[in-house]
C-alpha cells in the first residue's frame, strides 16, 4: 500500500501520472449530501476528471462492478481499509479524501485525550494520540459517556468557559459554551446516551477573540498544493454563525515550501501545529492514508487574556475549502511557473447573496436543508514577488 508521507516531509514523488477511468461522487451517508453539497461535489468531480485525464460520470454505486478504473469523491472518510479495498482504494491516489481504520478517527473525537484511564472508548481507541497532539491542541476531553463528559467538563471549568461540540457536526454548528456547572449538566442532558456512546463528545477550552486558520494539502496525480489561510464567519439563513468559506493562499509544493517562507508568526505555529498533528494520526493509526488533508487551527485568548493556539479538529474528505483547492492546482495544471494563488471560497447566505461576475459558482439556489445559498470561489495569480511580500 502506498503510504503518505506527514506534512512535515512530504514525498518528492507526488504519485503515479493520470489514468484513464472514472470519477464518481459518492453521497453516502451522514447529512453531507444536501441540494447545494450535492451539486458542489459533482462539480468538484468534474473538475478532478480534467485534472486527472478521466472522465466524470456522476455519482457512485457501489453494488455496481465498473470496468474502467474509479477514482473516488466520497462525501466522507471512509473507514476500515479493507472496506477501502473491496471499492478499489488502496492508496491516496484512488480517491479525494481519506481512509481511516476506525469511525472516530474520522472525527474530531481524536483531538484529545480520555478524563480518565478508565473511561469508556470504542475499540481501537489510541492514547497515545492525546499524549502527541497535547501540545499543539487546546486543553480538552473526549468523552463517550455522561459520567466521563461531566467529570471533563467540570474540570475544565476551573480554568474558565468550556465548548462542547458534537464530533459529527460540521461547520461549528450544535456546539454550545458553559460557563458553569448548572449550564454544562443541561447542555449534556440533551444529549442522546447511544448517540454519545457510539460518536463521543469533545469538551474544550474556549477563547475570545477567537480566528479559525485553515491549513491543508491536497495531491492529485502529479500535483502536490499546500495552503495556509483564514475562516470567515457568515449568518445564516435562521440567524445563526456558520462557515461563510475561507481565504487560502496556496503553494506549489509541500509544507516544507511554507516553513521556508517568511511567514507571519501566528501563521507558522498554525502550520507547525498542523504538521505534528498530522505527524500523530501517521504514526498512532498506521493504516491512514489520504489525499485532502485539512486542519482547523484557533487562535484566542484564554481567560487568562494570554493568546492560545491549538488545532481543533482535521478533515480527511471534500470539505468547505476543496472548491478552492481544486482552483488552485487547475491554475497550477495551466501554468507550470506559477508558485503560488490567492483563492477565496464564498457561502453565502439569502436570495440576494449574488456572486461576482468572475467568481466559478458551483450552486445557487435553494437547499432543502439551509435555504438560499450561493457557493462560489474567487481566484488571484501571485508572482513570486507577490507573494513573498504577501508573508513578509
Amino acid at each position: 500500500m502506498t503510504r503518505p508521507n506527514a506534512l512535515g516531509s512530504p514525498s518528492t514523488q507526488a504519485g503515479p501520472l493520470p489514468r484513464r477511468g472514472l470519477v464518481l461522487y459518492w453521497p453516502g451517508v451522514g447529512g453531507y449530501a444536501h441540494s447545494h453539497e450535492r451539486a458542489t461535489h459533482l462539480e468538484i468531480a468534474r473538475r478532478l476528471a480534467a485534472l486527472k485525464g478521466a472522465d466524470a460520470a456522476g455519482e457512485f454505486n457501489p453494488h455496481r462492478r465498473y470496468a474502467d478504473p474509479v477514482y473516488l469523491l466520497p462525501a466522507f472518510t471512509l473507514v476500515g481499509t479493507d472496506a477501502a479495498s473491496a471499492l478499489g482504494i488502496r492508496s491516496e491516489h484512488d480517491l479525494f479524501g481519506g481512509v481511516v481504520p476506525h469511525p472516530f478517527a474520522a472525527t474530531k473525537a481524536i483531538t484529545h485525550p480520555l478524563v480518565r484511564c478508565d473511561a469508556c472508548a470504542p475499540a481501537g481507541w489510541s492514547a497515545e494520540m492525546g499524549q502527541r497532539v497535547r501540545r499543539v491542541v487546546l486543553p480538552g476531553f473526549t468523552a463517550f459517556s455522561h459520567g466521563d463528559a461531566l467529570v471533563a467538563g467540570r474540570h475544565l471549568l476551573n480554568g474558565g468557559a468550556v465548548r462542547v461540540k458534537p464530533v459529527q457536526e460540521t461547520g461549528g454548528r450544535g456546539q454550545a459554551v458553559v460557563g458553569n456547572d448548572v449550564e454544562l449538566t443541561a447542555a449534556l442532558a440533551a444529549i442522546d446516551p447511544a448517540d454519545l456512546s457510539r460518536h463521543g463528545i469533545v469538551l474544550e477550552e474556549h477563547l475570545g477573540d477567537a480566528t479559525t486558520l485553515s491549513v491543508g494539502q491536497v495531491r492529485v496525480a502529479n500535483l502536490v498544493a499546500t495552503y495556509y489561510g483564514v475562516q470567515r464567519l457568515t449568518v445564516d439563513n435562521n440567524g445563526a454563525a456558520v462557515y461563510g468559506g475561507s481565504d487560502l493562499t496556496v503553494w506549489r509544493g509541500g509544507f516544507d515550501t511554507l516553513l521556508g517562507l517568511a511567514l507571519p508568526q501566528p501563521v507558522r505555529l498554525a502550520v507547525q501545529q498542523a504538521c505534528v498533528y498530522d505527524a500523530a494520526a501517521t504514526a498512532c493509526f498506521p493504516t491512514f492514508f489520504a489525499s485532502r488533508r485539512n486542519y482547523d487551527v484557533v487562535q484566542g485568548v484564554d481567560v487568562r487574556s494570554r493568546r492560545r493556539s491549538g488545532v481543533l479538529e482535521q478533515s480527511w474528505r471534500v470539505g468547505g475549502a476543496s472548491g478552492a483547492e481544486i482552483a488552485a492546482l487547475e491554475a497550477f495544471r495551466a501554468d507550470p511557473d506559477l508558485k503560488a494563488v490567492r483563492i477565496a471560497s464564498v457561502e453565502a447566505y439569502g436570495a440576494d447573496a449574488a456572486p461576482p461576475p468572475d467568481a466559478t459558482v458551483h450552486f445557487r439556489g435553494r437547499d432543502e436543508r439551509v435555504g438560499y445559498i450561493s457557493k462560489y470561489v474567487l481566484a488571484e495569480r501571485l508572482g513570486v514577488g507577490d507573494a513573498h511580500g504577501d508573508e513578509g
